[in-house]
């Protein structure tokens, strides 16, 4: 192969490589950088652009095209996220508080690199005041991404693991669990699992930053078809990864925004509207959803079924005596 043809090789390969990255291609610079004419350097370019067109399966849907805007060639390519993409999943990441301070600069990097250059910029701007006040939640594990990973691993092979784990009320204990989903909900990762023990038939929700060690083991478990848990259905049912019984409830709602009330609980349905009240049903599952209707206050009445209203207005007695 001679030195001509290698060089060829060379420049074809670095503005493929620039170009992956989103960044714009002057044939002119380029020119003068691989000290080559203008002519063929455009020859380069158009290997380059045969090569993406001959392997749309590889890339995806990819163009690299001139732009008489700025005299330069961009790609258009599926794989690059725009400002507006970046920005929207870095916001959702930020307020999630769910990783340590330098997990979430890591992860903002990497896709910080999936953008153009002059997008990249934008974004630096955007996000730096956010991370400056950035505070994340406080974590029991060494690391969680790690924690989340084995776990996942554990659940695609159907294996048994032991975790070391810290209950709400800072009680440290050990558990055999049989894991079997994984979920994220207000600002944690929460684990489904099941308690390897026969007398313990009920999923148990944890969280997976409170698990400070995992141990592998080699049993292998296998699940009914009523211990399955399909993710979707369970995050429509379910208020705060709280366990508890699967109910359908009925509840008058007379607060402002009644769309807040069905983005929260995504099975609720409008049976009746009457004068600015609004009757409401809901299949939900877990105990979560007592705390977010009385979060709304004096806006909410629960009429069914009676045993759920009679907790409603037990609860609502206890913080009543608060303040007597």
């Amino acid at each position: 192969m001679s030195d001509t043809s290698v060089s060829k090789t060379n420049r074809v390969l670095q503005i493929l490589l620039l170009a992956l990255k989103g960044e714009s291609i002057s044939a002119c610079n380029l020119a003068d950088r691989f000290h080559v004419s203008t002519r063929s350097l455009s020859r380069d370019i158009s290997d380059v652009q045969n090569f993406i067109s001959e392997n749309q399966e590889i890339l995806g849907y990819a163009q690299l095209e001139y732009s008489y805007q700025s005299n330069r060639y961009v790609m258009d390519a599926e794989h690059l996220f725009t400002n507006r993409e970046l920005l929207a999943i870095t916001k959702v990441l930020l307020a999630s508080r769910a990783f340590q301070k330098d997990e979430m600069l890591e992860i903002i990097e990497k896709l910080k690199k999936n953008t153009t250059p002059a997008d990249k910029a934008k974004l630096e701007k955007l996000v730096k005041k956010e991370m400056l006040h950035y505070n994340a939640i406080n974590i029991d594990c060494e690391n969680l991404l790690e924690n989340i990973w084995i776990i996942t691993d554990a659940i695609e092979s159907k294996k048994c693991i032991t975790i070391s784990y810290y209950k709400m009320n800072r009680e440290y204990v050990k558990r055999k669990i049989m894991p079997v989903s994984i979920m994220f909900s207000e600002y944690y990762f929460y684990l489904i699992a099941y308690r390897c023990e026969k007398e313990f038939s009920n999923p148990i929700y944890y969280r997976i930053d409170r698990i400070n060690q995992i141990e592998c083991n080699y049993d292998k478990f296998k699940l009914s078809s009523a211990q399955n848990v399909d993710e979707g259905l369970l995050r429509n049912k379910s208020q705060f990864m709280w366990p508890g019984p699967s109910r359908r409830i009925l509840f008058e709602f007379t607060g402002p925004s009644v769309q807040a009330i069905l983005d929260r609980i995504p099975t609720a349905r409008i049976v009746e509207k009457k004068k600015g009240k609004y009757l409401m049903e809901a299949e939900v599952y877990g105990n979560g959803i007592k705390m977010f209707l009385l979060s709304q206050g004096a806006w909410v009445k629960v009429l069914e079924p009676d045993e759920f209203a009679q907790e409603m207005k037990a609860e609502i007695e206890k913080m009543k005596n608060l303040y007597s």
